[in-house]
């Protein structure tokens, strides 16, 4: 019996959960428009806004294979991290203007804990 349950645990832990769909919003898109400069992840605002809340409790690697690498990541005091993502064309876009971005905390076990659009 011990036999068989060593295996199956291992394929349910394995699978884990889906990542969640984000409708309204064309990730390749999203992934293509580095730091926003090309205005394509603005376009996503709307449903982003409305749906952000899907984000939370989801990994770092799972953010990563959702919304691709983030434009920039702060690591703070106690493990926590920042993943940000531009909205809005800024400085890395040769713009003066500040940029809209979506934020998100990570816990010190790696999992979305915050998200916010600033």
């Amino acid at each position: 019996m011990n036999k068989l349950i060593t295996p199956l645990f291992f394929l349910l832990v394995a699978c884990g959960t889906p990542l969640p769909q984000l409708d309204g919003i064309d990730l390749e898109k999203w992934k293509g428009d580095k730091n926003g400069c090309q205005g394509e992840r603005l376009r996503f605002l709307g449903p982003l806004q409305s749906q952000h809340e899907k984000l939370k409790g989801l990994s770092q690697d799972d953010i990563v294979k959702l919304l691709g690498r983030p434009d920039k990541n702060e690591l703070y005091k106690r493990n926590q991290k920042f993943f940000f993502y531009a909205l809005t064309p800024g400085k890395a876009c040769g713009s003066a203007n500040e940029t809209q971005q979506l934020s998100i905390r990570f816990n010190a076990m790696g999992l979305a804990k915050e998200v916010i659009i600033e």
